[in-house]
């Protein structure tokens, strides 16, 4: 059902869950409350799936591709192998259509009230503003909303980027990443098989094993050693230049200049927790990860719940993924309708009924 603007701050809409943002989690929880008859609506800010639409070309999953299916759907697979961001995105919509999900994209929730037996959800869209009312309210808005700035001069230059889109920018071109997890050796590895001069600033002595995914380490280590690929450890970038980056050794504070036609800063990204903050959920430790009962994914505030990764926070040390956050939907939908979904990925669904410990722990 399409908003249409009514007088005053009157609700153009009344329902009893909204669901705020349409990743994965998001239309998994709106598939399996659909299913079960609830009254529901959904909005996104941006296109369903919006964070996978911006990842590098033919970037595949880190999660093998029965672990990120969704709704009991499976993903047409004629390769036998992990996952493509482009593959995944076709799999959305194919879901979307399959399933009849109404999604409102673009309308972005500008402000959440909370009122007498439920929420208040001012949104806008295409230029107008609308109101809703919602007994529950489930925040599924992820938690890479914008990237870590290291705020150092320079990072605003228009050859600096955040997001790797796609190696053949950076053909016969001097390209300095900075950063040392997935994202970093993985770009480092592909510019430099498209013809790019790659070098890596990373903060720390070495790469850590448990955060690179297995087939690229020792490729990105073997292209260290040949000479390929240039490395500077125990570094930070401390100015961008136009014509390159100024490196401070984080031990000894020695300053060096690496040429840079282009800079890759791959320092990740950060949870918008904006919308928890005016419902009055109570933010927790560095991340800012919501408080919630882990048993029905409910915050402290009554009847707003969360699921996804957005459950973490700001994550510095990733924990939550799509795979193991399908059971953020199980709990919700229970605690909501006293029903266990009976579609959940493409596993069985009560294999996810599992705590946060014994999750971690497979």
């Amino acid at each position: 059902m399409k908003p249409t603007y009514e007088n005053g701050n009157q609700p153009v809409r009344s329902t009893d869950v909204t669901i705020i943002g349409a990743g994965p989690i998001g239309i998994e929880l709106a598939a399996a409350l659909k299913r079960q008859g609830v009254n529901y609506l959904h909005l996104e800010a941006r296109q369903i799936g919006y964070t996978i639409s911006w990842w590098p070309r033919n970037t595949e999953f880190f999660s093998t591709t029965e672990r990120i299916e969704l709704a009991g759907v499976p993903i047409p697979n004629t390769r036998q192998s992990r996952t493509t961001g482009e593959e995944y995105l076709a799999y959305l919509r194919s879901l979307v259509e399959q399933l009849d999900l109404q999604i409102q994209t673009y309308e972005p929730v500008t402000k959440i009230e909370t009122v007498e037996g439920g929420f208040l959800l001012h949104t806008r869209a295409r230029g107008r503003e609308f109101t809703y009312f919602s007994k529950k309210v489930v925040l599924a808005t992820g938690n890479m909303h914008a990237p870590n700035l290291l705020d150092i001069p320079g990072e605003d230059l228009p050859h600096v980027s955040h997001y790797f889109t796609d190696p053949h920018l950076y053909f016969r071109k001097h390209l300095l990443i900075v950063g040392g997890r997935n994202s970093a050796a993985e770009a480092a590895l592909r510019c430099w098989r498209a013809g790019s001069q790659v070098s890596i600033s990373y903060r720390r002595a070495d790469f850590d094993a448990q955060v690179i995914k297995h087939w690229i380490l020792p490729d990105l280590k073997t292209q260290i050693e040949l000479g390929n690929i240039g490395y500077y450890p125990l570094t930070v970038p401390v100015e961008i230049t136009p014509e390159h980056v100024v490196l401070e050794h984080v031990e000894s504070g020695a300053r060096q200049e690496v040429p840079a036609d282009f800079v890759l800063l791959a320092t990740g990204f950060r949870a918008d927790m904006s919308l928890f903050e005016m419902a009055g959920v109570r933010l927790l430790g560095d991340e800012r990860a919501p408080e919630y009962n882990p048993e029905t994914m409910e915050t402290n505030v009554s009847g707003l719940y969360v699921a996804g990764t957005a459950a973490a926070g700001s994550q510095k040390s990733y924990t939550l993924f799509i795979e193991n956050t399908h059971v953020h939907v199980g709990r919700i939908v229970q605690a909501l309708t006293g029903r266990w979904p009976e579609k959940l990925g493409t596993i069985q669904s009560r294999q996810y009924d599992l705590s946060l410990e014994e999750i971690q722990a497979n």
